[in-house]
């Protein structure tokens, strides 16, 4: 599968997501790297997106269905439409998931159509490294 990279002209968009214990540290990522993400749109399944959006009021987040009801299908088919730049899945791998399923096949869409992924924080803070220094790197040419 061919992997679409938006320009920098362009708004590259990035997919939250977090399993019920970790949204709180998904939540806290994202209020710390705010002046990062206000770059990129930013999409979110249902409870992840409302407790970023409560905490960081100043990100525009587009709300998705929470995950077991669809919203990781909805996010898998912008990655299979070419509109996810980056997904950040903040995992719990300790705790049953009902809907498990849902849940594995997003992230096999998202190694299908080679999109970054970060399943805990510590990828997640060098990807977003990777991204401010990509973007610093734009402003200056």
């Amino acid at each position: 599968m061919s992997r679409v990279t938006p320009t920098f002209d362009e708004r590259p968009t990035i997919a939250l997501v977090a399993h019920d214990h970790k949204k709180a540290e998904l939540v806290d990522f994202v209020s710390r790297h705010r002046d990062v993400l206000r770059h990129f749109s930013l999409f979110a399944t249902g409870t992840t997106g409302q407790r970023v959006i409560e905490c960081c009021p100043d990100l525009a987040v587009r709300r998705l269905k929470s995950g077991p009801l669809g919203g990781d299908q909805q996010i898998g088919a912008l990655i299979a439409e070419g509109r996810i730049t980056a997904l950040f899945f903040f995992v719990d791998p300790l705790s049953p998931h009902p809907h498990d399923v849902d849940v594995k096949a997003l992230m096999r869409l998202s190694l299908v159509y080679d999109i970054p992924m970060a399943l805990n924080r510590a990828t997640a803070e060098r990807l977003i490294k990777t991204f401010a220094e990509e973007r610093r790197a734009a402003e200056v040419s």
